[in-house]
């Protein structure tokens, strides 16, 4: 049997939210790289295991709102610490929940991924917020976002690490609670889409 880093099995994990189950890959693998064989394709990255996903984020977490010139700022880009680090994040939510921890990521995404947002629409020189929905492979590229800038941001220059700040913000939104970074941002636009109708 093929385990994820030899310790988790992915075969028997359900993705719940119709809308997700084509953009959550849980293909059995060992070590997820694919070593960016379809980089040319933006699209091809819903055919990558979603824990390459997660670390490939890891790597290069994404910008901040709109202003693409502040970057979230701690990316490292070696994927021999992400990885390392991802696994160590698994051992964590393994010791504290008792359960597979790829089961609980999957869990956190549905909970986590925003279903609307916002966009701007210009109508004789005035501009107006619209509402529009979220396709599916942006809502994963989001949250996932939102996770590791959220793991990032509590432990850049405090004692936590980075491990422990990535499997805290995995579990607040396993759990829906609202202190979770990605499960706070979501709620926001989801308020702002609601607003703006």
């Amino acid at each position: 049997m093929i385990k994820l880093f030899n310790k988790w099995d992915t075969t028997g994990i359900k993705v719940e939210d119709p809308g997700l189950i084509r953009y959550i890959n849980l293909e059995p693998v060992i070590i997820p790289i694919s070593c960016g064989r379809s980089a040319s394709n933006q699209f091809w990255k819903s055919k990558y295991h979603i824990v390459e996903r997660l670390a490939n984020k890891l790597m290069c977490s994404g910008h901040k709102g709109k202003k693409h010139k502040i970057t979230s700022g701690h990316n490292t880009g070696k994927g021999t610490k992400a990885y390392a680090t991802v696994e160590k994040t698994f051992m964590i939510i393994e010791s504290k929940t008792k359960e597979n921890p790829v089961k609980v990521l999957v869990k956190a995404i549905e909970n986590a991924a925003p279903r609307e947002e916002i966009t701007t629409i210009e109508y004789g020189g005035a501009r107006y917020p619209k509402a529009v929905e979220c396709a599916p492979q942006r809502r994963v590229d989001l949250v996932l976002r939102l996770m590791t800038q959220g793991a990032y941001g509590a432990s850049f220059g405090k004692k936590k690490k980075i491990e422990q700040a990535l499997a805290d913000e995995i579990l607040k939104a396993y759990n829906k609670d609202t202190a979770s970074n990605s499960l706070s941002k979501k709620q926001e636009l989801e308020r702002q889409a609601d607003a703006s109708r």
